[in-house]
């Protein structure tokens, strides 16, 4: 029995979209131009369009009008620098050998997306974060990654002295970024990390060129300390928020967990603290429903300036060749069963992000896929968009099919996987894995006997764990072979065969 059901399209829209795709593939000349806009720690139930009544985002709304919304797309890792490795690859994190956060360098071997788009005539541009490696008391270097423009902004802090994009445009514009972020208004929205971002997709937009170009956004809201600008604040009365998803049993339920990796203890929602102990300075005691609102006010920002650029495309007249991909890292538990901020944990509101595509002049508009999508799916699909071969080892699917047309909407994947390998860095050096397809969500900590088993058709909120249920055994027994061969099947096998010996 699914949980999903498929959005109808008209027959027309199909037949258009097929014939539209024929025509593309004998002119490769029109490879069109990718602005891919990833934001940092958003959840999948912050759009407007897609059902949640208390954001504000008219501009990703009108993407999900103009394209297709991929309702149920899941990280690879719930930290950031193993899942910007596995999207920017098509691979996942522990094939690349990238798990943690903190790690010293990016292993040069594998190929990003985006090198091989410069090697076929992209001109690619990053725009904010990158995160492939370290950035803690330097620069993070840089690997042959295609990028002919580096505007790079690690975090909106001023721990760099110099090659912190971001910090150096605030000094330009006669401010210190240091001295704004202690400023409990936060910093005013002309001086913000978001709208800097939008300011240099724009200039690189408008570089002159004769041939396709490929911007990498990476704006770094809605990221933690939840500190928007006041006049953002304002727009969201916590008193307004739904509040997160909780139950008494999530005490008893994270106490069981609690020496699994993660950034914050379980607490009640009224009494969630975002302090992180190695930075206490950073953060500060929170209810949920002002997270909530301080979140959705992140988010306000980030759709006025993705406005912007869209606008810009448009004045312009290059959006009918460009396609639009809006998603995010991972998400951000806000409070959800007791928990903020992330780490070695696999409920909806971290694992599963938001994944618009839009490119009206090609692609199916207004209709929502239900399909099973991993974020690794996005480096074949950008790749084949491109004309350019996707590479035997690359594990991603491409969502072209679907995409034009050509593929029911709510089939692509028979699972999605996460992995934790030792990914922060906490006491217990947590490993664990999920596995989730289109019924169950299973979550094995290794090394540890405990776990999670959800039944989604039944218990979407994750509230009814039945890992340890007697009558739920079998069912678990049957996960775990899938599981365990999923993860086998991920497996690096080296280098390319050549021969029989």
């Amino acid at each position: 029995c699914s949980i999903f059901s498929t959005t109808s399209i008209h027959t027309s829209t199909i037949t258009m979209a097929r014939a539209t795709r024929r025509g593309i593939c004998k002119n490769m000349s029109k490879q069109p131009n990718i602005l891919w806009i990833c934001t940092d720690q958003q959840r999948y139930d912050t759009i407007g369009a897609l059902g949640n009544k208390y954001v504000d985002t008219p501009n990703i709304d009108r993407l999900v009008a103009d394209g297709i919304a991929f309702t149920h797309a899941y990280c690879q890792s719930p930290i950031c620098t193993p899942s910007r490795a596995s999207f920017l690859t098509g691979m996942y994190p522990s094939t690349v050998h990238s798990t943690r956060n903190g790690n010293s360098m990016f292993n040069k071997e594998q190929i990003l997306v985006t090198k091989y788009l410069a090697d076929a005539g992209y001109d690619c541009g990053l725009i904010g974060k990158l995160h492939l490696a370290s950035a803690f008391g330097r620069i993070e270097p840089r690997t042959d990654d295609g990028y002919s423009f580096w505007e790079y902004s690690h975090a909106p802090r001023d721990d760099w002295p110099k090659g912190h994009g971001y910090a150096d445009w605030v000094r330009k514009k006669g401010s210190v970024l240091g001295d704004l972020i202690k400023n409990s208004d936060g910093v005013p929205p002309e001086l913000h990390q978001t709208t800097w971002c939008a300011e240099k997709t724009i200039e690189f937009i408008r570089k002159q060129r004769t041939g396709p170009w490929m911007a990498s956004v990476n704006i770094y809201d809605p990221h933690p300390p939840f500190n928007p600008p006041s006049c953002y604040r304002d727009k969201f009365d916590p008193e307004k928020m739904p509040g997160p998803l909780f139950r008494d049993s999530d005490l008893k339920q994270q106490m069981a967990l609690e020496k699994i990796d993660f950034q914050s203890k379980v607490r009640r929602p009224n009494e969630l603290d975002i302090r992180d102990p190695k930075f206490p300075e950073r953060g500060r005691s929170a209810e949920g429903r002002q997270l909530q609102a301080a979140y959705y006010a992140m988010i306000k920002l980030i759709d006025d300036q993705v406005g912007n650029i869209i606008e810009a495309l448009e004045n312009d007249g290059v959006r009918d060749n460009t396609v639009i991909i809006f998603t995010s890292d991972h998400g951000e538990m806000l409070g959800d069963h007791g928990l903020i901020q992330k780490g070695c944990r696999f409920y909806e509101g971290l694992v599963r992000v938001p994944l618009i595509i839009s490119w009206p002049e090609r692609f199916l508009k207004d209709v929502q896929s239900d399909a099973l999508v991993e974020l690794i799916d996005k480096a074949p699909t950008i790749l084949e968009l491109a004309g350019v071969d996707i590479p035997s080892r690359m594990q991603g699917r491409s969502l072209l099919p679907i995409l034009y047309g050509e593929k029911p909407l709510d089939k692509h994947r028979d699972h999605v996987r996460c992995e934790y390998y030792d990914a922060l860095d906490e006491p217990d050096n947590s490993f664990a894995t999920m596995f989730r397809n289109e019924r169950y969500k299973l979550v094995v900590y290794h090394g540890h006997d405990v776990g999670e088993l959800y039944d989604l058709q039944e218990d979407p909120e994750e509230f009814e764990n039945m890992w340890s249920e007697p009558e739920a055994q079998p069912l678990k027994l049957d996960l775990l072979r899938s599981s365990f061969d999923a993860s086998m099947f991920a497996l690096d096998c080296g280098s390319e065969r050549i021969g029989p010996m």
